[in-house]
C-alpha cells in the first residue's frame, strides 16, 4: 500500500511539474503579453535581435499597447544599411508581417548606417522600460491615477543621424482611456518634458 502512494504522489508531482513547464513556455514567451517594464521591454529587444540579427540597423522603433490584443512592435529596420533597403515590419499577437520595403535615400559621401541605429548600450530596449516604469510612478505620485497604462513607447533617432539627439518617447493614458501624459527623456533617461 505505501508504495502504491509512493507512486501516485511521484507520478502526481511529475504531472504537475509538466504542466507548470507547460504554461511558462506557451506565455512566458509572448511579446504581446510582456509588460511595459525593464524586463518585459528586454524580452521584446530579444525577439527583435532573434528575428533581425544582432548587428541589425533602425530609423523606426515602437512598441504600442492595445487592451485587446496586447503589445504591438513597429520597426523599421535593414540587416545590410548599404543596400539602401529597409522594411516596415509589425509584431502583433506574436506574429511577424512585413507591410512594406522602403529604399532610403543618403547624401553623397555618407553612409546609410550614419543615420540609423542599432540596439545594445547607447539605445536599448531595457532603458524605455525602465523610462515607462519611472513614468507610472511619477502620474501615480503627482497625479493621483491609480493604474496608468502604456499607450505607446518609442525611440525618437534624428533624421540627421545625430545619436546625442536621440530620445526615448513614452506615452501613458489612465487605464479606462481619456487624457494622453507624454514624457520625453534623454538617452541618459533624464526627464526632457511632461505634458498632457
Amino acid at each position: 500500500m505505501k508504495n502504491k502512494i509512493k507512486k501516485f504522489n511521484s507520478l502526481g508531482l511529475f504531472f504537475v511539474l509538466i504542466v507548470i513547464m507547460k504554461l511558462m513556455t506557451s506565455c512566458g514567451g509572448s511579446t504581446s503579453n510582456q509588460p511595459a517594464t525593464k524586463v518585459g521591454f528586454t524580452e521584446i529587444e530579444n525577439e527583435l535581435v532573434s528575428k533581425f540579427g544582432k548587428n541589425a540597423y533602425y530609423t523606426d522603433l515602437s512598441i504600442t499597447y492595445n487592451q485587446s490584443i496586447g503589445n504591438i512592435v513597429g520597426v523599421t529596420v535593414t540587416e545590410d544599411p548599404e543596400s539602401l533597403k529597409m522594411g516596415q515590419w509589425n509584431l502583433t499577437q506574436d506574429t511577424w508581417q512585413q507591410n512594406s520595403d522602403i529604399t532610403i535615400e543618403v547624401p553623397t559621401g555618407t553612409k546609410a548606417s550614419d543615420y540609423m541605429f542599432q540596439l545594445g548600450e547607447i539605445l536599448n530596449l531595457s532603458t524605455l522600460g525602465g523610462l515607462v516604469e519611472n513614468s507610472v510612478e511619477k502620474l501615480k505620485m503627482e497625479k493621483k491615477l491609480e493604474n496608468p497604462t502604456l499607450s505607446t513607447a518609442s525611440v525618437f533617432f534624428p533624421d540627421n543621424g545625430d545619436v546625442s539627439k536621440a530620445e526615448y518617447f513614452v506615452n501613458l493614458q489612465p487605464e479606462n482611456g481619456g487624457t494622453t501624459f507624454r514624457f520625453r527623456y534623454s538617452l541618459n533617461g533624464n526627464l526632457i518634458s511632461m505634458n498632457y
